[in-house]
């Protein structure tokens, strides 16, 4: 009769021992394995860190800047907080400027301070507690490790020391009153401030569409690419360039086209070096006697410095490139009759002569019938010129070292959608039908419905870029310009996107794009729940969090919908859309207390807010209270934690049974 096991573990040890047996080399003695486990214990314990999501940024570089520097209010909040009545709030304005902006706020400072080490000591003591507090919830390991070089010793020695304790007041005192005396109080600033921005947000979760619109997406991609921890679900715009990246003309079209509308060709040629002379010169040529009235950059978006030549220019490329677009389009359309999109076909429906066009059945006049290089026998030909001239920009797009290292950040650090923490991001859609039942797409040529169908397209995204089957390369590099538009795509998820229609039919009501079932239907909880359910998340504290479409709050649309299951915090980040919504977007903010919507107000600029302060107006609104404070335990991360706490104890039990020996 076999002998009852001493150990519940030892079942376990005997069917993991190999595994086991690694682990060991880590940690080759008992020792080792419960000090590891002390440590892991003790984290678990500790408060989660606080997650920022951001959404729709769309270029707008020194907002997104500034609200990463000021973490949506949090280090004006901590400011007020530890210093509360001691410093009036001129004071704890500067400070906070300071910390936002160290660099260039040291120079004015200098510029004006008659004591400059008077006032060093002064500020030095202040990023101190400040720095403290915001380091507090987090083991010293890992402030140790978000610690400049340079100064690692000197700020841990501050950091961990009190001047309440007399025996250290002194040394605590020389070493700042040493830092001014070495002429280092500049750099060991900037580091502190750099620090604190950097221990605030201990997550960033980036809910999709960082480009377009805006000037500066390739200079946030350059500061996401550095950022200590991120993640981004891809919005269709997002897509649209993964998609000119990886060589699809449809979208290299797009991309230059919404360039051109916002007269934004500051990413492209100085971001990215996309060489746009070619286009400039075909354009001129070809529209030199056209006015191009619809096709002018909007002026109040583009840049201030263009003369009235560079605009009209931009006209012309503008135009140029839209009409290349559209038979480009044509092309793919025709090669996936999947796609349903026919009704996107309007080059052969114009009467070239008249300047009408056949839309839905009616004929419309058009607002502009300038079309040299459409041939009416056949409008979807590109002309000689027009094939060279996409050869010359295909070759600039795949061969940009910068788009392409911004492509690679892109694709290692996002999804279709991430499951974090009990909340569920994506972009834009989970396409629906009209009875709430998750709707069958087709990709490539197979049905997918549900969380198989985002996870089905993440791997075509995928493919794209970094398949080799010339076959299914080419279906996934097209279903790349799908996403960015088609209706039944999970990041549009719209009957059309009508951008003919605005550009060359005056009636308004065509340019109207119907949204798909799931937008209809989410403002419903059991829909909501369903969904969380379909990707596994149970809990009553669950949410889904998107993107995509602005929340018009001066219209009385509300950001909060399906009694707090959904949140869109898509409110205008881009200057493009605050004349919509009346607002300049929205951050959310999850710590260890509450979930917490911020709703910001327009940013001036990065200037004023350096030279006087001006920080971005914020309203903070209470999604979700904790009842308890949320500990690293109550998190994904804590799960892990106590998946490596389990493996360790196990090999405790190995060590101490003798199945696995010790090696000192």
């Amino acid at each position: 009769m076999a002998e009852p096991r001493n150990s519940i573990y030892e079942m376990n040890v005997e069917n993991d021992l190999r595994y086991l047996q690694l682990l060991s080399r880590l940690f080759p003695t008992i020792a080792s394995a419960s000090t590891e486990i002390i440590n892991l214990e003790a984290i678990l314990n500790l408060p989660k860190g606080t997650e920022h999501f951001l959404t729709d940024i769309h270029g707008e570089y020194e907002a997104f800047q500034h609200v990463l520097k000021n973490a949506s209010g949090t280090v004006k909040r901590k400011v007020n907080e530890i210093f509360g009545n001691s410093l009036r709030e001129s004071e704890k304005k500067e400070l906070c400027t300071l910390i936002y902006y160290p660099e260039e706020k040291l120079q004015l400072v200098k510029e004006k301070e008659s004591d400059i080490d008077d006032w060093y000591l002064i500020t030095l003591h202040q990023l101190v507690k400040v720095c403290r507090n915001v380091s507090s919830k987090y083991t010293r390991s890992k402030v140790r490790k978000a610690l400049p070089p340079d100064f690692s010793y000197i700020i841990q020695e501050l950091l961990h020391e009190t001047e309440s304790d007399p025996n250290k007041q002194g040394y605590i005192t020389k070493i700042i009153t040493t830092i001014i005396s070495t002429h280092r109080a500049d750099d060991f600033i900037i580091a502190m401030c750099n620090l604190i921005q950097r221990l605030t947000i201990d997550s960033l979760h980036i809910v999709g569409d960082i480009y377009d619109r805006g000037p500066g997406a390739h200079i946030i991609m350059d500061t996401l690419c550095g950022y200590h921890n991120f993640d981004i679900q891809w919005g269709n715009h997002d897509l649209l360039w993964m998609g000119a990246a990886a060589g699809n003309d449809c979208c290299i079209a797009n991309v230059i086209r919404i360039c051109m509308r916002y007269g934004n060709l500051t990413t492209l040629e100085e971001g990215y070096g996309i060489n746009l002379l070619p286009l400039a010169t075909f354009a001129m040529e070809t529209y030199a006697s056209d006015p191009c009235t619809m096709f002018a950059a909007k002026q109040k978006f583009a840049d201030n410095a263009y003369t009235e030549k560079t605009l009209r220019l931009i006209s012309q490329m503008h135009k140029a490139i839209a009409v290349i677009q559209f038979k480009l389009e044509a092309a793919a359309i025709k090669r996936h009759p999947e796609y349903d999109m026919n009704d996107r076909l309007l080059l052969d429906k114009i009467d070239y002569r008249r300047g009408t066009v056949v839309y839905g059945g009616k004929e419309y006049a058009l607002l502009d019938n300038v079309f040299p290089t459409v041939d009416p026998c056949d409008p979807y030909r590109l002309t000689a010129e027009e094939k060279e001239l996409v050869g010359k920009l295909h070759a600039s797009f795949v061969r940009s070292e910068k788009l392409q290292k911004h492509m690679h950040c892109l694709y290692s650090h996002g999804g279709m959608y991430l499951v974090c923490n009990g909340n569920l991001l994506f972009h834009a859609s989970l396409p629906l039908n009209a009875d709430g039942t998750f709707k069958d797409v087709d990709v490539c040529g197979r049905k997918y419905s549900g969380k198989r169908l985002l996870d089905q397209v993440d791997k075509v995204v995928r493919t794209a870029y970094f398949g080799d089957d010339g076959n299914l390369k080419d279906c996934a590099l097209d279903y790349l310009w799908y996403l960015w538009c088609g209706p039944d795509s999970p990041s549009f998820d719209k009957d059309k996107m009508a951008t003919f229609e605005r550009y060359f039919i005056a009636d308004k009501e065509l340019h109207k794009e119907e949204k798909g079932m799931y937008y209809k239907l989410r403002d419903r909880e059991d829909i909501c729940d369903n969904i969380l359910m379909e990707f596994g998340i149970h809990s009553d504290h669950s949410h889904i969090i998107n993107g995509h479409v602005p929340v018009k709050i001066r219209k009385g649309e509300q950001p909060i919908k399906a009694n707090g299951k959904l949140l869109v915090i898509d409110g205008g980040f881009s200057r493009a859309y605050q004349p919509e919504t009346g607002i300049a977007g929205y951050t959310l903010v999850f710590h260890s207390r509450a979930l917490q919507l911020v709703q910001h107000e327009p940013f001036e600029s990065r200037q004023k807010a350096i030279e006087e302060g001006k920080d971005i107006k914020s309203n903070t609104f209470l999604v979700e209270f904790n009842s308890h404070r949320l500990l690293v335990k109550d998190t994904d991360k804590g799960k892990e934690l106590q998946t490596q706490i389990d493996d360790l104890n196990k090999l405790l039990s190995a060590y101490r049974l003798g199945l696995i020996k010790e090696n000192s």
